[in-house]
């Protein structure tokens, strides 16, 4: 009987070895269970609930959930109107950006030059 290869540390690890391994989260949902975030959507929809649950592929689910409606002229601002939707999945695929609603501020843009 031929011996088995001993497996080989992560440094010299081939792809299948790798893939052995748990695979880590880049970003950790835990943190921010039963508290306000806000989510960007594909499309620039955005909104702002308690975050009840998620899964690997970042679908999840909020709750007391206010969707910030868009200027009808202009698509890419944002109005003062907000519509209540209650519970809601929201699908990983359309999430672009998820941040705490507390400690969130607008600040001006560093990037624009003084006239």
């Amino acid at each position: 009987m031929a011996a088995k290869p001993e497996k080989s540390n992560t440094a010299t690890a081939s792809p299948a070895d790798l893939k052995e391994k748990k695979k880590e989260r880049i970003l950790d949902l835990s943190r921010y269970m039963d508290k306000l975030i806000r989510v960007k959507f594909t499309g620039g929809r955005e909104a702002s609930g308690i975050l009840k649950g998620y899964d690997p592929l970042l679908n999840i689910v909020l709750d007391n959930t206010v969707e910030f409606l868009r200027d009808p002229e202009d698509s890419f601002k944002l109005t003062e109107d907000t519509r209540h939707l209650g519970l809601v999945v929201c699908r990983g695929t359309a999430v672009v950006l998820i941040c705490p609603a507390d400690g969130m501020e607008a600040i001006p843009n560093p990037f624009i030059q003084p006239e």
